[in-house]
């Protein structure tokens, strides 16, 4: 039971894996979309900036970012949220109701 021999040496700051590189190249297409380039500039900061401070994240926090790109809607103004939470809403009042207990609006 011998171990099997490792290698180890680093690697020049300026070479990223490919998987990094991916994932950069996906954050970079999305930040070309107009509809991200306009809420970046509603928020004070360009897209060259926003790459910048994308470059200085981890290889982890890079790929976290590069897959939850994908669930992301353009547009979503919260109306799901609104209709989840009245629906969550009305279910309290008719269990509330069920059980015998009086629901109230003033």
């Amino acid at each position: 039971t011998v171990p099997a021999q490792g290698w180890a040496m680093f690697i020049p700051a300026n070479q990223a894996s490919p998987a990094r590189q991916a994932d950069l190249g996906a954050i970079q297409k999305t930040l070309e979309s107009a509809v991200v380039k306009q809420r970046l500039m509603d928020i004070g900061l360009s897209p060259e900036e926003a790459l910048t401070n994308i470059n200085r994240l981890s290889d982890e926090q890079t790929h976290t970012l590069a897959a939850n790109l994908d669930s992301l809607q353009a547009g979503a103004d919260g109306v799901g949220a609104v209709v989840f939470l009245l629906l969550v809403a009305i279910i309290v009042v008719v269990v509330l109701e069920a059980m015998g207990h009086r629901v109230i609006f003033r």
